[in-house]
């Protein structure tokens, strides 16, 4: 596999711009500190920090005008979710003659959008695509629906399941005859909270180039359906890898986050069960960190055909 690098139409190319940040978030200003070279960063290892350094993000390069999250959900780090939407779209653009599909007949499901609704968001402002966004927490619908409501259209273009039945993940917020053209998923990936503190703490000590036994506080936050599920990454995309093939004619293009590169032979394996017509492993990287998008579909090439009308597309019978 080629070596993964962040996506050429991500918005966050080389350093953050510190004074733009700082000027359209000014509570971010108490948290800019400076590195062993002298220069201005931002203290990641502070939750606070890493929410104000998103609402920057997103007031500077997507226009957002408000953004705002409870201490306890999770924080989603900006542009690795952005290359996560412009993967996909280079995704679905392979069966669009290699145009990506624009515009709000292009309809997309978020399978646990949570508070944070950032495939929405960014998807949308990037290429206007309608979303669905589901999640067992109606609280956490409440939230991502109320930064909607403080920013211009995006209600009017995003709209919000609740999946009352946690251990379901397509059933019940799929209605009958739908049609998605892709459904994204950045599933919980630990499978008990000692597992998250764990990890977390890997993560903040190494930021600190702290060695002791003591446990930080961790920097992106997270409530339990985000963080973990029983079983973890592994029973979650088994899981929706099943239940897809139950919903195969009404998603094109199935996605999930993939993090342990380890679980990818057992995904081939229940794909290929299933009968899925085309996998895909898109490589992701962000700094020191790589991921990848599993993909999958059920429907035939042959079958897909692109509709006159430019920016639709139709499934035959």
């Amino acid at each position: 596999m080629s070596k993964s690098k962040i996506h050429p139409r991500n918005k966050y190319q080389g350093k953050y711009d510190i004074n733009a940040l700082v000027k359209a978030c000014p509570e971010l200003k108490s948290f800019i500190t400076k590195n062993i070279s002298g220069e201005e960063t931002i203290d990641f290892t502070q939750p606070q920090a890493v929410l104000l350094l998103n609402k920057g993000l997103l007031m500077t390069q997507y226009g957002l005008e408000s953004y705002d999250l409870p201490e306890d959900n999770l924080i989603p780090p900006i542009p690795g979710r952005a290359d996560y939407i412009h993967y996909t779209a280079d995704l679905i653009s392979s069966r669009s003659f290699g145009k990506i599909p624009t515009g709000p007949e292009v309809k997309v499901l978020d399978i646990g959008c949570g508070a944070n609704c950032i495939y929405p968001i960014i998807g949308h402002i990037e290429y206007g695509w309608t979303f669905v966004g589901s999640d067992i927490r109606q609280v956490s619908l409440k939230t991502a629906e109320e930064i909607c409501k403080g920013n211009g259209e995006l209600l009017l273009n995003i709209e919000f399941r609740n999946q009352r039945q946690a251990r379901n993940i397509f059933d019940g917020v799929i209605m009958k005859g739908e049609k998605f053209d892709l459904s994204v998923c950045n599933p919980p990936f630990f499978s008990s909270p000692q597992d998250s503190v764990k990890s977390s703490t890997r993560k903040v000590k190494n930021l600190h180039g702290d060695k002791s036994d003591s446990v930080p506080k961790q920097n992106f936050s997270g409530i339990s359906n985000e963080l973990w599920c029983e079983g973890g990454e592994k029973r979650f995309v088994q899981n929706m890898i099943y239940e897809s093939a139950k919903v195969k004619d009404n998603v094109i293009w199935f996605t999930t986050l993939v993090s342990k590169e380890s679980n990818l032979k057992l995904f081939y394996a229940l794909l290929d069960k299933c009968r899925a017509k085309e996998v895909r492993t898109i490589q992701m990287g962000q700094g020191n960190k790589s991921s990848r998008i599993l993909a999958w579909t059920f429907t035939p090439k042959r079958k897909f055909v692109k509709a006159k009308k430019e920016n639709s597309r139709i499934l035959k019978d």
